[in-house]
């Protein structure tokens, strides 16, 4: 545990000793706050977040490949990833001290639009129920998206190219659901059940449904062990 936590800080302390974390974070807040001033005469009347917390889930599969790209293309490419895989470090340490990174990452994005919150509570009387709920499903779902992120970063040591490689994942499993009822049958079936925002809709609604919880946390578990079995692999070639 020493060990991921440590690799965890060095990755923090990276991404927020460059200025793409800030520019990033100030655009995330910038486009959600977008959305809650053009949707503010249907916020205080319902008195929730509904309009915001769905952009924010659009917002992060863009923000997931941007900070997800570099933590292993970037040690691929300059050599340093063959240094973490003959260290004293397992390769489920180095992949869960990436992802401990990447949630914390996620959670400083996350963390300045509880203002809305405060906001809310200022001019309104909230259902707490619901933003508790909205923001446990936008933690898994952000969560979700790093997986996938680091998992195409470990695929390539071009950083471009593994960050298109998760946005473009990342479409799919967000447009999924309305590619859903183009057709019928079990394709249709199975495009509803890979959607990312078919699981994230309870959760926004105040609803904490186990099928949409085991979801999300199978496809975290998913992409991390997917992740180091790709680096289990490199100690072969």
């Amino acid at each position: 545990m020493r060990n991921v936590l440590l690799l965890a800080w060095k990755e923090i302390r990276s991404y927020y000793g460059s200025p793409m974390a800030y520019v990033v974070s100030a655009a995330f807040l910038a486009l959600t706050g977008q959305f809650y001033v053009s949707g503010v005469s249907e916020l205080l009347p319902e008195a929730s977040l509904r309009a915001v917390f769905t952009p924010m889930t659009f917002a992060l599969i863009f923000w997931a490949p941007i900070a997800s790209m570099r933590l292993l293309a970037e040690e691929q490419k300059l050599g340093t990833l063959e240094l973490l895989l003959t260290a004293p470090l397992r390769d489920w340490e180095i992949v869960t001290g990436k992802f401990c990174a990447l949630v914390a990452m996620l959670l400083g994005i996350i963390a300045p639009t509880l203002v809305y919150v405060v906001l809310l509570y200022w001019y309104a009387s909230p259902d707490g129920g619901p933003l508790l709920t909205g923001y446990l499903g936008l933690l898994l779902y952000g969560s979700a998206a790093a997986a996938l992120g680091l998992f195409t970063s470990s695929l390539t040591g071009n950083q471009i190219v593994a960050g298109v490689t998760a946005a473009v994942a990342l479409l799919f499993l967000t447009l999924a659901s309305e590619a859903s009822g183009l057709v019928s049958g079990l394709p249709s079936a199975l495009l509803a059940g890979v959607s990312l925002p078919a699981h994230y809709t309870a959760f926004v609604a105040g609803v904490i449904e186990l099928r949409n919880v085991v979801y999300f946390i199978t496809f975290i578990v998913l992409f991390l062990f997917l992740t180091t079995l790709s680096l289990e692999s490199r100690r072969w070639r």
